[in-house]
């Protein structure tokens, strides 16, 4: 009988431990789902109110048949220029593919695909290739550039009109170490919309010797047939 009556004692003992830590378990468990409903809830909201990112950073969404594009020109003659498109990035320091002078990436225009990079050097190389490309380009091609360091000093007029055919109305007063973009297309009938240009003051450059980098974004209309 006290053998039986020991086994019920430890029996009980034992059923009372194990309802107690279920207990205690139960209300971890509760706490930690609670919690992590609560943390869910809060990351809901917060993707809920954080802005949307459109392609290459642009403010907002480029309507049908238009190709979203950002760039910005060099920053003095250490940071070098971004040209975008789509949510390419075509040409960076990063990407290792960028030089002194003019920078010019080439879009096609119905497709919105790179079809070719380059940079022409406009202080110390020769301004004949940069030209020989500029014949080169094809009717309906997109073409951005963007200056790092200096863009002009080999700039002739020959090159200068070729550009102006892009659609470009600051190439003309392009002068040494100025900064400027520019977005236009060969076989354009009106000037580009998609144009800045700052000039090189010493009164008011933000860099000792060049001024403040110029950043440009829109949307190109597609080339339609």
């Amino acid at each position: 009988l006290t053998g039986a009556a020991k086994l019920v004692v430890v029996i009980a003992i034992f059923l009372l431990t194990f309802y107690v830590i279920s207990q205690v378990f139960e209300i971890k468990m509760d706490a930690n789902l609670g919690h992590i409903f609560a943390r869910s809830a809060l990351d809901a909201a917060a993707r809920s109110t954080k802005p949307p990112r459109y392609k290459c950073g642009i403010s907002k969404a480029c309507p049908e048949k238009h190709f979203a594009f950002k760039m910005s020109s060099g920053a003095a003659n250490v940071v070098g220029p971004k040209i975008c498109v789509e949510d390419n990035v075509l040409m960076s320091g990063v990407k290792n593919n960028v030089g002194r002078g003019i920078n010019v990436a080439l879009v096609n225009g119905k497709t919105g695909e790179p079809l070719d990079t380059k940079f022409f050097d406009m202080w110390g190389g020769d301004v004949a290739p940069f030209i020989e490309f500029l014949k080169s380009i094809q009717d309906g091609t997109i073409v951005l550039m963007a200056t790092y360091d200096d863009g002009a000093t080999k700039l002739n007029e020959e090159a200068r009109k070729l550009i102006a055919e892009l659609g470009s109305t600051s190439i003309t007063n392009l002068g040494f170490r100025d900064n400027w973009v520019f977005c236009g297309g060969k076989g354009i009938k009106t000037k580009s919309p998609f144009e800045q240009h700052i000039k090189n003051n010493k009164d008011t450059n933000k860099y000792e010797g060049w001024p403040e980098v110029v950043e440009m974004e829109g949307c190109i209309p597609q080339k339609q047939d």
